[in-house]
């Protein structure tokens, strides 16, 4: 199996800006500062290994939409956040548009950032194209019928001419998609929100966004540290630190990267992937956030298996 990122922030899409810009333009001549480069592959070199990654790289600025890609080449796409458009742009520059495909969606929720992707993923608008939409509330198709209509679009949803089907999911109980076995589980956020775990052949993903876990709620904890047992991967909402979590945005719907850690080491994970990024963080704030939370893993280990940790970016690939 393997993960790819299209979107990664939470809330709403964002753009580093001209402050953002100049920042790292400044951070890298005072690097490359006496340095001389012989050709365009001693810069690529030099970009790679002594830029740090909020320079040379960064987090992204798209909203939730993370591709899992089955061992037979099929994929199911989590969510339609703002990274979707880029996603059907690859799909159709890789693909041709004149080839039909089959789309598979699961849904976590009909919050905007989760579905204001849709009307820009132009696979939607080819005929014999064939998407199938996944997922556990009864107003998904509702939802994204409501966000193509006047006056707030300019497309009607009853224009797209690809062959649209929606499937409803009941939590707790397995389904089958694209190859893979999906389970859904009923997470705590507002207007509720739903988590999946993928498996397929040995290998175990879980996609869990929007939800707040709370540490005092045994009950809810215990539940989710089975939905996550032995996962090779979890994706993991992280939007706060666990002081904004727990002060000025508790009840926001959200978890924390400290709570994520806890959850993956009771659970037995060997990946701990962090998502949902808020959107006020820049990219030095995420990367400091990740190391932080390295450093956490390392201190309440406790002798367990080690806990690899990351944090989720535009383009990332994760292979399972």
């Amino acid at each position: 199996m393997k993960v790819r990122f299209w979107g990664t922030r939470g809330s709403l899409p964002v753009s580093g800006g001209d402050r953002q810009i100049r920042k790292r333009l400044k951070e890298t001549l005072k690097i490359a500062s006496g340095k001389h480069f012989v050709d365009e592959q001693a810069i690529e070199t030099f970009i790679d290994e002594q830029l740090p990654f909020p320079v040379r790289h960064g987090y992204g600025g798209n909203t939730s939409c993370v591709e899992i890609i089955g061992d037979d080449g099929r994929s199911v796409i989590c969510d339609m956040g703002s990274g979707l458009r880029e996603l059907g742009q690859a799909v159709l520059a890789h693909h041709g548009a004149g080839n039909s495909r089959e789309y598979d969606f699961v849904m976590s929720h009909v919050h905007w950032d989760h579905i204001m992707g849709f009307p820009f993923f132009t696979p939607a608008y080819i005929p014999g194209n064939r998407i199938r939409v996944h997922g556990c509330h009864d107003i998904v198709e509702t939802a994204l019928r409501r966000q193509q209509s006047e006056p707030c679009f300019p497309v009607d949803f009853s224009q797209l001419s690809s062959e649209i089907s929606f499937h409803r999911l009941q939590p707790g109980e397995p389904a089958e998609i694209a190859g893979m076995t999906v389970l859904p589980i009923l997470q705590p956020h507002h207007g509720d929100s739903f988590g999946y775990r993928f498996e397929q052949n040995g290998k175990t993903v879980v996609y869990s966004t929007d939800a707040e876990h709370r540490l005092e709620d045994k009950r809810q904890i215990d539940a989710f540290v089975e939905f996550f047992r032995d996962a090779d991967v979890v994706i993991f909402d992280a939007m706060y630190s666990l002081a904004d979590m727990i002060s000025v945005r508790e009840d926001w719907g959200h978890s924390s990267n400290l709570i994520g850690v806890d959850l993956c080491h009771l659970a037995g994970v060997r990946h701990y992937c962090m998502f949902h990024h808020e959107p006020a963080y820049d990219d030095a704030t995420i990367h400091r956030v990740l190391s932080e939370t390295i450093r956490y893993e390392e201190i309440s280990r406790e002798g367990g298996q080690p806990l690899k940790v990351s944090s989720a970016y535009d383009g990332l690939i994760i292979e399972v």
